[in-house]
């Protein structure tokens, strides 16, 4: 229903944007040249502008610098566009309102806005009351196209913020403003990154002419040793600086890092507002997006009001509503279904749940509708919508961080007393590791005692990164009261004896929690999947972890399923982790997929690169993003 929705500076430059069709850049020039520059917009008030058939909406927030703007077919009438806008602007300055108070443009804060945007969209389409929804789809950041050009038709890279101004749509030049505003991911600052692609650029700027294939190629040079320094950056090192292996550990376990780390970006302050919050015992207990979204909304502001929930927009809503729903009353048949049910699925799919769900979970929604009555001014649509709602409830069942933490607590005070383990297992590249450390983090805000167990010893690095992890949460818990330790052996060893002795250790030296990282590993190869059986025997953990990537798709389904066998026929999984749900928008369907194929629930879900970024399931929350 929405075109166009961004977020800008006074200066021009976009903080955040989100685009699901091309729009002419007229259409913003018109705002910012009639409206903005001709200091015609007030601070604060909600205007409109109408413009080749489009209509502009914003809101302003003088005190921060920034303008809210959202851009949609004058044809259409959307009810609650009023109430998004405030909402956008109040959740927006209150989560980056200090960094956007500096006014500095070097300083521009990382807006990863995506998935607090997607929230309050459902709900507020939901207060529409049976407005029919048919947001197109768009790619996962929300831009509709990858290159950026500059004006003799050459790709470039942006050096400099950009500002809004002609081009063919505003999404290439929202594009290249958001490119230059962002900041490095984490733990990526501070250097270039050398890769691949970067050594063929650097050959083809040496030499002033392609090559033709007829010259004799040059004697190919050994692979050079390097170094990936804290801040991301790397170097090739000589041969005299030793080897690269930095895990051999001395007789005492001690392992000789450098501490020099004070520019270390992984050391910045966490928000913990946003994140959790400690109850009346004690306990820390992490927040989920609705509940932190809710509770932003529900803050007073400045005039000492809060935002709404409903109000005008939504009566007017009801009233269209009204007409529209007029065929109720009426005794459900398979027939009556089918049309509803057809379209339920592919909405589905298209939110990356596996066709063998989706049509599993029509299947459900037709069993439980065939044969009652609808309500009185209900459609088929409207409740074959509340049906599969229900049935997305159902299915998303997870436990919560509280029932983890009093395990934890009755393991530990046992007779006699033992280390609660957790085991982190998935495929390659998902996040285990980062991961394992976001709930370390978590666990630490508890006074936990941690051992963290390096038992990925094949993959080069693992050991290093969790070295780095360990270090740096040391570091950020310190006033805490938290301990943190790493347990490693090393490259090369067997993974279920490094962690049948890293438990034993953990208990000699009354730690409270065991959290082992595994080595990642295909799905679908055997011998690989055949070592976890030997591994949760030697372990025994207490619970053990799949981490899943949003972005998975439909063969999140084989994976769950492969995982959830491979550890003998006593022992499954325990929980799922859904990792990167800040890249796929509202297409979350995996976690269904999960769910679905196992019955195993997810816990958690990864909301970024930060140790903060880590959120119990919201059913509300998702069920909201897969049904928008």
């Amino acid at each position: 229903m929405i075109d166009y929705f961004t977020v800008f500076t006074t200066g021009g430059i976009v903080l955040w944007q989100k685009c699901y069709q091309p729009v002419s850049a007229a259409i913003v020039d018109s705002l910012v040249s009639d409206i903005f520059i001709e200091d015609r917009g007030r601070s604060g008030e909600q205007s409109s502008l109408t413009k080749n058939r489009y209509t502009v909406k914003w809101t302003t927030a003088n005190d921060f610098g920034i303008i809210v703007v959202a851009v949609y077919q004058s044809l259409l009438q959307i009810s609650f566009i009023d109430e998004l806008l405030a909402s956008v602007k109040k959740l927006f300055t209150t989560l980056y309102g200090d960094e956007l108070k500096d006014k500095d443009p070097e300083q521009l804060p990382v807006c990863r806005f995506d998935d607090y945007f997607a929230v309050r969209y459902a709900e507020l389409e939901k207060l529409s009351e049976g407005r029919k929804v048919g947001k197109p789809s768009v790619p996962s950041n929300g831009v509709p196209g990858e290159k950026i050009s500059s004006d003799d038709g050459a790709e470039d890279t942006l050096e400099a913020p950009s500002r809004v101004t002609s081009s063919d749509s505003i999404g290439d030049a929202a594009t290249a403003a958001s490119a230059s505003a962002k900041k490095l991911p984490l733990g990526k600052r501070g250097g270039r990154r050398g890769g691949r692609g970067g050594a063929k650029a650097r050959v083809g700027r040496e030499s002033p002419f392609a090559s033709s294939g007829d010259e004799v190629p040059a004697k190919k040079s050994g692979k050079k040793l390097r170094k990936w320094d804290i801040d991301g950056s790397a170097r090739d090192i000589s041969d005299d600086e030793g080897p690269l292996d930095f895990s051999t550990a001395d007789a005492n376990g001690n392992v000789a890092v450098d501490e020099d780390d004070n520019d270390n970006p992984l050391l910045e302050d966490e928000n913990f507002e946003n994140w959790g919050a400690k109850t009346k015992s004690g306990e820390f207990i992490l927040k989920d997006l609705s509940s932190e979204i809710s509770s932003i909304l529900a803050t007073p502001d400045a005039s000492g009001t809060t935002e709404g929930t409903g109000g005008g927009g939504a009566a007017l809503a009801s009233g269209f509503g009204f007409f529209r729903n007029i065929i109720g009353s009426k005794v459900l048949k398979e027939q009556d279904l089918d049309k509803a049910l057809a379209g339920m699925k592919d909405h589905l799919m298209k939110k990356n749940v596996a066709p063998e769900v989706a049509q599993h979970m029509c299947d459900v929604v037709n069993k439980s509708l065939v044969g009652t009555k609808t309500g009185n001014w209900t459609s088929i649509e409207k409740a074959v919508r509340a049906a599969m709602e229900d049935a997305l409830r159902r299915i998303l069942t997870p436990s919560t961080s509280v029932d983890l933490l009093h395990e934890i607590q009755r393991v530990k005070s046992g007779n006699p007393p033992r280390p609660y383990v957790i085991s982190v297992v998935g495929v390659n590249g998902v996040g285990k590791s980062t991961n394992l450390s976001k709930i370390a983090f978590w666990l630490l805000q508890n006074n936990m005692k941690l051992l963290i167990a390096a038992c990925d010893t094949f993959r080069s690095g693992a050991v290093e990164q969790l070295r780095v992890h360990a270090r740096n949460l040391k570091k950020l818990t310190e006033r805490e009261g938290g301990e943190i330790e790493l347990f490693e052996k090393g490259y090369g060893k067997d993974a279920a004896n490094i962690a049948r002795d890293a438990i034993n250790y953990g208990r000699e030296h009354a730690f409270d929690v065991v959290l082992i990282d595994t080595a990642g590993r295909r799905h679908n190869d055997t011998r690989l999947m055949s070592s976890l059986e030997k591994f949760a025997k030697y372990a025994n953990p207490d619970k053990i972890v799949m981490v899943g990537e949003a972005l998975v798709g439909t063969d999140s389904v084989q994976q769950a399923r492969n995982f959830n066998a491979a550890f003998g026929p006593t022992r499954n999984l325990d929980f799922f982790l859904i990792s990167k749900c800040d890249t796929v928008g509202d297409m979350i369907g995996s976690m269904v997929n999960m769910t679905y194929s196992t019955g195993i629930p997810v816990l958690f879900v990864g909301t970024g690169q930060m140790y903060t970024d880590l959120r119990t399931l919201s059913v509300p929350w998702a069920v909201n993003m897969l049904m928008g």
